[in-house]
């Protein structure tokens, strides 16, 4: 085995022994430095794998939270429909005008009844009235002088009942009852009669007002 030269390995000792002693604490100093910048650079890079770790836990737990499931309902509230229904009533399909024909002394009738349709959804009934806007049934022309006394005419329901003289400024009932309607209405229909003055032949007529009135 050849001998190691111990000049060669002891050298470098040699040479360091030989340095001024505030050179070899400067180099030790340089020495612990490096040391400690590298334990120093491990520790921050482990604080930067733990910091980044948790900020990828935080991400993905805030990624669960948000992601809402399918068919989350909400707290239950309520409101209340209303339905606020009104008393209603009408009167319709009354004809323009009907007519009795005879001479005079004769008692003559509507040979059709004057017919209409009342409808009401009020529970307390309903009454038809009739009202005359003259006094008198008047002639067309104003060289006729005659008239006829609207109390000549007489109305009633039809078929039933004596017949009732028409009023001037009061309305007469000719219909009442005491509950609604059918839901398609009522057909209410009236008998005339007259008993015709002595006048000028002519035709004499007058404008009656028909009124439907919840009870």
């Amino acid at each position: 085995m050849p001998e190691r030269d111990s000049t060669r390995c002891g050298q470098p000792f040699l040479d360091q022994a030989k340095l001024h002693p505030n050179t070899l604490r400067s180099r030790f100093k340089r020495a612990e430095f490096g040391m400690s910048n590298k334990g120093r650079s491990q520790v921050t890079l482990r604080r930067g794998l733990i910091i980044a770790t948790g900020a990828a836990m935080v991400v993905g737990t805030t990624s669960i939270e948000t992601s809402a499931a399918p068919g989350q309902t909400s707290p239950p509230q309520s409101t209340t429909a209303q339905v606020v229904v009104g008393s209603a009533i009408t009167l319709t399909g009354l004809p323009a005008s009907f007519a009795l024909s005879g001479n005079p002394g004769d008692t003559v009738a509507t040979t059709t009844p004057v017919t209409m349709t009342v409808l009401t959804n009020n529970f307390e009934g309903y009454t038809v009235s009739v009202s005359p806007q003259t006094a008198t049934l008047n002639p067309p022309a104003p060289t006729n002088t005659d008239t006829i006394p609207i109390s000549s005419l007489q109305v009633r329901p039809t078929g039933s009942g004596a017949f009732t003289p028409l009023a001037f400024g009061t309305p007469v009932v000719v219909e009442s009852h005491a509950s609604p309607s059918a839901e398609l209405g009522d057909s209410v229909s009236h008998d005339y009669q007259i008993t015709i003055p002595f006048v000028r032949p002519d035709t004499y007529s007058a404008v009656l007002d028909y009124v439907a009135t919840t009870l």
